[in-house]
């Protein structure tokens, strides 16, 4: 018997049944209650697959595509494939917007980039993306019990939706059970939820099938009498009220998280782990990740907010790397332009400083290439700029984008980093561009070591360490060996945000009659 405000599909159903989340703005909660809704139906036994039409983000993974080349999907998309226990494929990410500037992504369709797509104007890429989004999504649901779709920003920006291609036109596609999710904690839940339906259509108010009070504090009755009040006017019920989850475990899908929601605050505790929420350790350990405008793929350091003992900043000035152990120099999808805004903080004298004082240092991907003398640019790809000097490496970019996935062994390592010697780990690379050490430099006394040809260098005192692989610490033995604890697995998050479903869309009968459910 179905206990919950959860539509379930029919035995032998086919096409899939499609259950949407969208959200009354960015932020709302609707990529870890997609993830939370995938592990869920999984452990009902259904086949089930995730979607999302179209993701701005530069967090992305590494899949393998039908042609047996490796392709990009978001980072989101990624994880809820995880937690829905299939393997992750591009056709659940279609369409993937990677921002480059303030008014230009690049455009990944299907796991590439397609050049001619990143040059339309934005309104214009509708009329041809909406063919493959659609193939996509059909053969999802020709091949699962269930696919669980994410909406993206809000449905009811009256702006852009004549050229939707994300929210309430794939909805109407698959006729699909809509939960419209809004974040209590801002305050104006209710008009949030009120607005966004009233912005819609007839015909699309009809697919919104439930409210969803994300991120509530406090007794839940004092929520009356509200939720009545917007069932009568709007017909549609509060079908879950979900309690603030400070530290769910999954990575914010935007970027950096500040404190409050890493759990790990300006006090020196840090959470120690999901599944102990407001238990606190003493900071044994203070990483900063430089938080640079277009930093990419920071949620692989997300393994770091639930280990006990660790402490996360995201690092934004030179105060912020005072009396750290480590810094990160994370991805980034503009390589010069965020070097440039590094230096205009004055953090480039800041990481030498910490280098000079013993700290260690860690540069991955654009990360890496910014710890070098030179980035040459000779097709438009990035931009020509002169790096941070701390490695004799020189870095040339390129016009094909490099994606791989692979299981690799780090090799010999001097201290700091030697407890990663000989260490095999899942990884995965997305950069554009050739690194390789100076020849003149080292001739001239600069010396560096190369442990991985062509991926991973260490400086000569061993405290700075340089790679282009991405989600080592993804992995629980690095984290292990770094820094001699553990971290909750993946499986453990999506099975706690699972098991918390059962309570928040916990079924009453005004409610699932009022829902059709």
């Amino acid at each position: 018997m179905n206990t919950t405000n959860l539509p379930l599909p029919q035995p032998g159903q086919r096409p899939a049944l499609c259950v949407m989340v969208l959200g009354t703005s960015s932020g709302a909660g609707k990529s870890w209650v997609t993830t939370a809704l995938c592990r869920w139906y999984r452990n009902q036994g259904f086949k089930v697959a995730p979607f999302k039409a179209q993701n701005m983000s530069n967090h992305a993974r590494v899949v393998p595509t039908a042609d047996g080349a490796w392709g990009e999907m978001g980072t989101a998309q990624y994880l809820q494939a995880l937690a829905a226990g299939c393997e992750p494929d591009v056709r659940m990410n279609p369409l993937l917007l990677k921002p480059e500037a303030d008014t230009r992504s690049q455009v990944v369709l299907l796991g590439q980039v397609d050049q001619q797509l990143t040059q339309l104007p934005w309104r214009e890429r509708s009329a041809q993306v909406w063919p493959h989004i659609t193939a996509a999504l059909d053969d999802l649901r020709s091949e699962n019990d269930v696919v669980v779709i994410e909406g993206a920003g809000s449905p009811a920006e009256i702006n852009l939706h004549a050229s939707d291609v994300v929210n309430m036109r794939v909805a109407r596609h698959v006729q699909a059970h809509c939960l419209l999710v809004s974040d209590i904690d801002r305050g104006g839940a209710f008009a949030h939820l009120y607005g966004t339906w009233a912005l819609l259509p007839p015909e699309e108010q009809a697919l919104i099938r439930g409210f969803v009070l994300n991120k509530f504090r406090g007794d839940a009755r004092l929520l009356a009498p509200a939720p009545q009040m917007l069932l009568e006017k709007t017909g549609v019920p509060v079908v879950a009220t979900i309690p603030m989850q400070l530290r769910h475990g999954l990575p914010e899908e935007d970027g950096a998280f500040d404190a409050d929601v890493s759990g790990a605050g300006a006090s020196g505790a840090a959470a120690s782990g999901v599944g102990a929420p407001g238990v606190s350790t003493l900071v044994q350990t203070t990483v900063a990740v430089v938080a640079y405008p277009r930093a990419s793929n920071l949620d692989e350091f997300q393994p770091l907010l639930n280990v006990p003992g660790v402490r996360l900043v995201w690092a934004r000035t030179p105060a912020q790397l005072q009396g750290v152990d480590w810094v990160i120099l994370p991805g980034t999808k503009a390589t010069a332009s965020d070097l440039r805004w590094l230096r205009s903080q004055g953090l480039d004298a800041a990481i030498a400083e910490h280098v000079a004082q013993g700290g260690r240092l860690w540069g991955i991907c654009g990360g890496l290439q910014m710890l070098g003398e030179a980035l040459i640019d000779l097709h438009g790809v990035d931009d020509n700029e002169a790096g941070l000097g701390l490695l004799p490496l020189v870095t040339v970019f390129e016009v094909e984008k490099r994606l791989c996935r692979a299981q690799v062994t780090m090799g010999a390592l001097d201290a700091p980093w030697q407890a990663l010697t000989d260490l095999p780990m899942q990884v995965y690379e997305i950069h554009h561009g050739r690194t390789q050490l100076r020849d003149d430099m080292l001739a001239a006394g600069m010396l560096a070591h190369e442990r991985v040809p062509g991926m991973v260098w260490q400086s000569a005192d061993g405290r700075i360490l340089a790679s282009y692989w991405h989600g080592m610490l993804e992995n629980a033995a690095v984290i292990k060996a770094l820094l001699g604890v553990s971290a909750p697995t993946l499986d453990s998050v999506f099975d706690r945000l699972a098991a918390g479903v059962d309570g928040w869309f916990a079924s009453d009968a005004q409610g699932s009659e009022a829902a059709g459910l």
